[in-house]
């Protein structure tokens, strides 16, 4: 549907007046503003959707289904400004089908560099083949580094989507909320106990 674009790792505070002035132009018919929102729905989704979903082929997978829905239905929406907060909902409820239908999904992510328990109950390394992994995944786990990613993989899924979109998307409470179907306060209550969960787990 559009060009695979070198995608920025995080944060749309850039995007100049925010998505309210691309989107009414892109749902007006300006093609040109029209895939410029594409190419802004493709990178916010891909990135999120990798950490969220845990796997890169589900990840595009969202991430497509994220720039169908952008082009289909973003003319539906009544408020313009409130893009973001619909394509993180498109996101996370893709990303619940996916781990839905991966019945063997773990609770949580096993760590490459630690291995799992042997039969002697010493850590085994895991050896995966080599799919050659693609520039995104490169990029992103470069940038997380290892420590904050163990962290990261040590929270239940759904608080890990909150510290990911309130902490490094840059969503109000409020937003967050809206999208998880949470309250306010439980929003506020699951993050604070994420951070002193990461603090913990970055300082070991």
């Amino acid at each position: 549907m559009t060009k695979s674009p070198k995608r920025r790792l995080w944060t749309d505070a850039a995007l100049p007046g925010g998505y309210e002035p691309l989107v009414r132009r892109a749902v007006s018919g300006d093609e040109a503003a029209m895939e410029r929102l594409l190419m802004r729905a493709q990178e916010v989704a891909f990135r999120f959707s990798l950490l969220v979903c845990g796997h890169a082929e589900d990840a595009e997978d969202v991430m497509q289904e994220a720039l169908l829905k952008t082009y289909r239905y973003v003319g539906r929406l009544k408020r313009p400004e409130a893009f973001r907060t619909w394509l993180f909902r498109i996101v996370q409820n893709a990303c619940i089908v996916k781990r839905r239908r991966r019945v063997d999904e773990p609770a949580r992510i096993t760590s490459l560099d630690e291995g799992v328990a042997g039969v002697d109950g010493e850590p085994t390394p895991i050896d995966v083949r080599d799919e050659a992994k693609g520039p995104d995944e490169l990029a992103i786990n470069a940038w997380l580094g290892r420590r904050l990613r163990r962290a990261l993989a040590a929270l239940a899924p759904r608080d890990r989507m909150i510290v990911l979109m309130r902490e490094m998307e840059g969503l109000s409470t409020r937003e967050v909320a809206s999208i998880t179907g949470m309250s306010e306060a439980n929003v506020k209550t699951r993050l604070h106990r994420a951070r002193v969960l990461l603090r913990q787990h970055l300082e070991q």
